[in-house]
């Protein structure tokens, strides 16, 4: 037997065939019973490997659920537009970073999605609307967003640099303050950290 130590990716789980604990009903369950949530958890508790399940069963790969208890649940496996957002992999104490990230972001998802990119007329929250919308429109489905370690960019500087601390809450405040003015183009959104 293969255990997937350290793996946070689910289609590398099942395609390497590594030991999988099958909670794909919970997963049915939680997308069809409520549309956001947030999930706070200690280190290492599979927060990370929900997110890339849900972005794979969003993504409608219905092969990689072959065989799960997912599989005679759902009928329809529709694919959705994702937008997942891993705050884990950089280091947020450099001013700067956390805007970075979040820029580059909308803007390969504008470019994505056919729209110019705004960045000097808009704010980064109204151009993420812009791109939700956009998703909405030209797939026909409401839009998939999947944000994980949402607290990294603060716990980075907490006890460190208070100015740097509060620039970070107030950037990620006003990029979380989408899901309301998005909420007609959101199916579903999940924020874990």
């Amino acid at each position: 037997m293969k255990y997937p130590i350290g793996i946070q990716s689910f289609d590398r789980i099942i395609e390497d065939g590594y030991v999988y604990v099958d909670k794909t009903d919970m997963i049915y369950s939680l997308t069809h019973e409520g549309s956001i949530y947030f999930l706070s958890r200690p280190r290492r508790f599979g927060k990370s490997l929900l997110v890339s399940t849900l972005e794979n069963y969003f993504l409608g790969r219905r092969e990689l659920f072959r065989g799960l208890a997912i599989e005679p649940l759902e009928t329809e496996w529709a694919v959705y537009p994702v937008f997942h957002v891993d705050f884990n992999s950089t280091n947020y104490t450099n001013p700067g970073e956390l805007e970075k990230k979040i820029n580059f972001h909308v803007s390969e998802w504008e470019k994505r999605y056919g729209l110019p990119c705004r960045e000097n007329e808009l704010g980064t929250g109204d151009r993420f609307v812009e791109v939700l919308r956009a998703a909405h429109e030209q797939t026909g489905r409401r839009a998939v967003v999947l944000i994980d370690e949402y607290d990294k960019p603060i716990l980075d500087v907490l006890d460190v640099d208070s100015t740097l601390e509060d620039r970070h809450r107030n950037v990620l405040k006003g990029f979380y303050s989408v899901f309301k003015a998005a909420d007609r183009h959101l199916q579903f959104v999940l924020l874990t950290g």
